[in-house]
């Protein structure tokens, strides 16, 4: 007996084997804030793209959703290296223990390690551009004028932002304020900044100035 497709919005929710995996995954492995977030940037990542006329693959994209944020919690976020790229592995490692191509998994690690990187992904592929579209709208409202407002109740009504601003500003803190030296040359030092006191973001002038080269 199939069971009926879930559909929010317009956008159907995929429902292979490894989606269902995944999202019972995140769902047990995260917490609710990262869970409804995650789903939400899958639908609104779909929602603005199919906008632009893109079109995603909707699985990989789904999976790219889901893992993206994972770096900031445990089990999954380290000790060495940027947030998103600990969900990135985290997400290539589930891709390629399943059987899908090398390809398949750089598209998907791809999408989540330039997630929080501004312009560049809407340059690659449909995945990678969905995705950071989908974090975009979610978490600072770009381009939330695209989406009608019947949309935008659809999926929040589903998955709910309650206190959300506040909320994923403080699981920002805590997936890599212990780890500080890792957001040089993103918006992640922009969070430190404001939330962790003496908190000094490396300065790229200094770097050059103080550089080994003797000029």
């Amino acid at each position: 007996m199939t069971s009926t497709p879930e559909v929010i919005a317009g956008v159907r929710i995929p429902d292979s084997a490894l989606a269902r995996e995944a999202t019972g995954l995140i769902r047990d492995t995260t917490n609710e804030l990262i869970f409804h977030h995650s789903r939400r940037v899958f639908l609104f990542g779909s929602l603005q793209t199919r906008g632009w006329g893109a079109t995603p693959d909707p699985e990989l994209l789904y999976i790219a959703a889901m893992f993206h944020d994972t770096g900031l919690v445990a089990p999954y976020r380290g000790t060495a290296q940027r947030f998103e790229m600990d969900g990135a592995d985290a997400a290539r490692e589930f891709l390629i223990s399943r059987g899908h191509s090398e390809q398949e998994a750089q598209i998907v690690w791809t999408a989540i390690a330039l997630h929080t990187t501004p312009e560049v992904p809407h340059k690659l592929d449909p995945v990678i551009a969905a995705t950071t579209a989908g974090v975009e709208t979610d978490v600072v409202g770009l381009h939330l004028d695209a989406l009608s407002a019947s949309e935008i109740d659809a999926v929040t009504a589903v998955h709910p932002r309650p206190d959300f601003k506040n909320r994923i500003l403080q699981a920002f803190v805590d997936g890599f304020g212990y780890r500080p030296e890792t957001t040089f040359g993103t918006m992640n030092a922009d969070v430190l900044e404001h939330f962790v006191p003496g908190f000094h973001r490396i300065d790229m002038v200094d770097l050059v100035k103080n550089s080994a080269w003797p000029e």
